[in-house]
């Protein structure tokens, strides 16, 4: 029983198994088109009734499978890099704040150090 046509689940592909060992033969390529199925009943896709076909479309499955899992690494290595990239932004904010900080402070002290120069001028001129 070289070629079977129309099997859509792993229960009738069974008994089509079943059948042709009462007969002395074996469905070829039986153990991948029971995996195949077996894949199909968990992801809830219909079989295409023969094994060519099942094994296209599995193969077209888990090529699309593959390619979301790898799109989905991606994004997460995207996530897991941006808290670093905020982290070094929010530090380069805090240094430049701290920069401003410095040259007011540079202002405030270099007008007060004038006030008060000007201050014991005009003291001891009284």
């Amino acid at each position: 029983m070289a070629n079977v046509e129309d099997i859509k689940s792993i229960d009738e592909l069974r008994k089509a198994q079943a059948a042709a060992q009462t007969q002395g033969t074996n469905i070829t390529n039986y153990s991948q088109w029971e995996n195949i199925l077996e894949d199909f009943d968990t992801a809830g896709i219909q079989s295409t009734g023969s094994f060519e076909g099942d094994v296209k479309l599995h193969s077209e499955v888990m090529a699309k499978l593959e390619a979301f899992v790898e799109e989905a690494q991606q994004t997460q290595k995207q996530q897991e890099l941006k808290p670093v990239n905020n982290e070094t932004s929010k530090i380069d904010n805090k240094t430049a704040q701290d920069k401003e900080q410095v040259v007011k402070a540079n202002v405030v002290n270099g007008v007060s150090s004038d006030i008060m120069s000007n201050y014991m001028k005009y003291y001891h001129l009284l």
